[in-house]
């Protein structure tokens, strides 16, 4: 077996299960899940339409490059999202959902040869984090490193917190802006000092935004600033050394399409069509052409952000009553302080009674992180994602602000 195999961490929601399973929630209560990042509006008419239209496609092997009209189609995208110009046939590649290109990419990126008089080549990641991250990390055969989240500057990552010994060894470094569970947006002063650090240092930078789409603000500026769009204000038209990576599945309500694409600096998209061609990891026809019809579309995406919008706007005064929490920068997540009163102020203690007592789920906060420059950066916070329908986040809100007023 791999030894690597061993250094993995149980995902969080392996330890929530473990955690609960002698819980038994009140029946007194229908249950609400708040804990999995899973969209649950409902799937665009015209994705399923292009898709049941498409059946013919399973009849074909696809190409790992996917085909040049998805591929076109996904450049269109950026043009119109981010003002960025690429070219479709070397600077984009589709892959199956983020997730899977997110892992994919640090085997292709990190060669665990290099570093190994002082400890070997580091993966540097934001702390909490997406533990794709970590996991894609150690099976590479790098050691994740932690920037832990500052709640003084909205809950973005503390890149000082890194000693310039561990930016030497840094071969990749993740950054997820939005951010997933603080909802943070990196502003262009922090890109340009990444960029600097990348420059000196020589490192990959890969940016999830996977969330860039669900936001609250309106106006000119009021969407994301994206990784590609902040390079190419601060005059990096080549993009070097930098990959954005993206899904359908937050955007158009498709987790199960397992859609999305990776764009950037054509050197590393040639090297990465590379690895994939032998990781097998070519994406059907027939989604291609979902994907398509997906990624030509706004109107949907409009909708989509509204119901986010309508959640946000009810749900964040009412649990702010109780706790503190706000209105992040954008994403479908709220990033709550656990009253001291609860258990001590535990994450793990109020998640636990909560679901016990009213049958909500939201996850621990400390599962989402590491113990990092002392301290583990989610400890005495829950994530609520506001997945499900308006009546129900509103349900749980409600009954969340009982349960705390009952604590007292």
């Amino acid at each position: 077996m791999n030894p690597l195999l061993s250094r993995l961490q149980p995902y969080p929601f392996e330890r929530w299960r473990a955690l609960i399973q002698d819980i038994r929630p009140n029946p007194a209560f229908s249950a609400i899940s708040l804990g999995m990042g899973e969209p649950k509006h409902a799937t665009p008419a015209l994705i399923k339409e292009r898709l049941c239209a498409s059946l013919d496609g399973l009849a074909s092997y696809p190409a790992t490059a996917g085909d040049l009209s998805l591929r076109r189609a996904c450049a269109d995208w950026l043009q119109r999202r981010y003002g960025v110009s690429l070219d479709p046939a070397t600077h984009v590649l589709p892959v199956n959902g983020s997730r899977e290109a997110l892992f994919s990419l640090a085997q292709t990126v990190i060669d665990p040869r290099q570093h190994q008089d002082v400890g070997g080549p580091v993966v540097l990641c934001p702390n909490p984090f997406y533990q794709i991250y970590e996991g894609a990390a150690l099976l590479a055969g790098a050691t994740p490193v932690f920037a832990n989240s500052d709640p003084t500057r909205n809950f973005a990552a503390d890149w000082s917190q890194i000693d310039a010994a561990t930016w030497a060894r840094t071969q990749l470094l993740f950054v997820c802006s939005p951010g997933n569970p603080t909802g943070a947006v990196m502003p262009l002063d922090e890109w340009a000092r990444l960029f600097e650090l990348s420059d000196r240092y020589g490192f990959v930078i890969a940016s999830d935004e996977c969330y860039s789409e669900i936001y609250f603000r309106e106006g000119p500026d009021a969407a994301p600033l994206g990784g590609l769009e902040a390079a190419l204000k601060l005059g990096r038209t080549d993009f070097k050394r930098l990959v954005l990576l993206t899904s359908l599945s937050k955007r158009s309500n498709v987790p199960g399409l397992r859609s999305g694409f990776v764009a950037g600096d054509a050197e590393l998209m040639k090297a990465f069509l590379l690895y994939r061609t032998y990781h097998g990891s070519a994406m059907s026809p027939t989604v291609q052409q979902a994907s398509i019809a997906a990624w030509n579309d706004e109107a949907h995406v409009v909708e989509n952000r509204a119901l986010y919008r309508q959640k946000f706007a009810q749900v964040t005064p009412i649990l702010a009553e109780v706790m503190s929490v706000a209105l992040p920068d954008a994403g479908f997540y709220l990033w709550a302080e656990v009253p001291k009163h609860i258990g001590g102020g535990s994450d793990v203690a109020f998640a636990s009674a909560l679901l016990a007592q009213y049958n909500v789920t939201v996850l621990p906060g400390s599962y989402l992180a590491r113990e990092a420059h002392g301290l583990n950066p989610g400890a005495g916070r829950v994530r609520m994602a506001l997945v499900a329908s308006v009546d129900e986040c509103l349900e749980a809100a409600q009954r969340i602000r009982t349960f705390i007023h009952a604590q007292n």
